[in-house]
């Protein structure tokens, strides 16, 4: 029987000797470099050619190719010689349809355009917000340092270069960025960001081939301000780019601010460098407001109010220590509850007691303990005796889905935070993911007793003391 070959470069293989299945080889990928790598950068690469020696892989662009070959080259081609042990060399080609594709028509860079239309009106796209200022952030024992840090910033540009600002959800910390950016956009540059958003633009960009752009937008700016920092764990692509970024900005002298939820080394799955760059300059923390500045934002909002609706209603000074007392959390809660307060005697038409504010607030301060999304995934996790990596990976066998499920489910009751940020914590799932989990998780409640006690115990267990 004749075989067919094929030539390249003279090394031949035969077609009896094709040894490669690359799903086989895809599976395995995903598993060595695991889901959030793979799913970046690994998953779209697809066999062209193979040959006794190497093969000849295909990515979408330019840029995957020289990603991938400068940081995961070697590791996988010791994993492709597991599958055929002649291998010696692997060649990337940027795949003929993508090629095709980007130069087909200029309409292909359309989204793009979004973001490089920017360099006209970058204060615009900013949306620094002109209420989160100076003026009316209130001062108190536990934000004093990081007022003062951004202020002395706005006064002398890299006087603290990087300012790192951290603290829990709902402490001022936008607002002090906010701040900064509406004090320095008139003589600088200014670039205001989440770190989600910059991701988002990340990814748009790869996939418009129009990485230069993307740098050239944001290496730009004099004054650069990214809110939310520890939204790029995990991302090792995200982080190679916010890596060299920094860099870029730093060495032309750029101040740049940042926050976070925590401080610079206790970011997991960030890379040590990334940690070592932010903790260079001056790290600040906002801590939980005392009773002293809880009043005082309360009297504050109170005085907004009045001005809003040109209405003189009332509201004692036994309730706003009340109110002042038990809020435990952030200020955005306490912002939350005083509204209730205020709604609930503007509709009544009375000045509430402290009695009618228990019986408003009941839902709100029953709680003894502080719940996170963290807490609550590290609790459930530990309870079915499962990582919490393997919980928030993509499998979707039984026994990692229904305690992630369970999580999601306790997140959306036992605490404030939204859909699409819970479905964020749980390795960026989307809001649907989410819905579907606590509409499982809720009728399972119902009707199977062992779910029931699972959910009772876990309870018990968050807001032990």
């Amino acid at each position: 029987m004749e075989k067919k070959s094929i030539k390249q470069k003279d090394i031949f293989v035969s077609e009896e000797e094709k040894t490669i299945d690359w799903s086989q080889i895809q599976d395995s990928l995903e598993k060595n470099f695991g889901t959030e790598v793979y799913s970046s950068w690994l998953k779209n690469i697809e066999l062209l050619k193979e040959f006794n020696d190497h093969l000849v892989l295909g990515v979408p662009t330019r840029f995957f190719r020289d990603w991938i070959v400068s940081r995961y080259l070697d590791k996988i081609l010791k994993l492709l010689k597991t599958f055929k042990m002649s291998l010696n060399r692997v060649e990337f080609k940027i795949s003929e349809d993508n090629k095709s594709n980007i130069n087909s028509s200029n309409s292909k860079n359309i989204e793009f355009n979004k973001i490089t239309e920017i360099k006209d009106s970058i204060l615009n796209y900013n949306r620094l917000n002109p209420n989160l200022n100076f003026d009316n952030f209130i001062e108190g024992t536990s934000n004093k340092i990081a007022l003062s840090s951004s202020k002395k910033i706005c006064e002398q540009l890299s006087r603290y270069n990087p300012l790192y600002i951290y603290g829990g959800v709902g402490l001022g910390k936008t607002h002090l960025l906010n701040a900064i950016g509406l004090e320095l956009q008139e003589k600088n540059n200014v670039m205001f960001i989440s770190a989600e958003r910059f991701m988002y633009h990340f990814i748009k960009s790869i996939k418009k081939n129009d990485m230069v752009n993307f740098k050239d937008f944001f290496r730009k700016s004099s004054v650069f301000i990214i809110d939310d920092i520890q939204f790029i764990r995990g991302k090792e692509g995200l982080q190679e780019e916010f890596f060299h970024t920094f860099n870029s900005l730093i060495e032309k002298s750029s101040q740049i601010i940042i926050s976070s939820d925590r401080a610079p080394m206790k970011l997991d799955r960030v890379q040590d460098r990334i940690k070592s760059r932010l903790s260079g300059g001056l790290t600040v923390d906002i801590e939980i407001p005392d009773l002293e500045l809880k009043t005082e934002i309360i009297r504050k909002r109170i005085l907004d109010v009045q001005s809003q609706f040109k209405e003189n209603f009332k509201v004692s000074e036994e309730v706003i220590n009340y109110i002042a007392s038990e809020s435990k959390t952030n200020i955005r809660e306490l912002i939350g509850v005083l509204n209730r307060v205020i709604t609930y005697s503007r509709i009544h038409k009375k000045e509430l007691n402290v009695n009618d504010c228990k019986n408003v607030l009941k839902d709100v301060f029953n709680q003894t303990k502080v719940i996170t999304v963290d807490k609550i995934q590290n609790t459930v996790s530990n309870f079915f005796n499962i990582s919490l990596n393997e919980m928030l990976s993509q499998r979707r066998s039984r026994p990692l889905a229904r305690p992630r499920q369970i999580a999601m489910y306790l997140a959306k009751k036992m605490t404030t935070r939204s859909l699409p940020e819970i479905g964020r914590r749980f390795a960026n799932r989307d809001h649907t993911t989410v819905i579907h989990a606590v509409k499982t998780i809720s009728k399972l409640s119902e009707n199977d007793d062992e779910m029931k006690k699972n959910i009772v115990q876990i309870k018990a267990m968050l807001l032990e003391e």
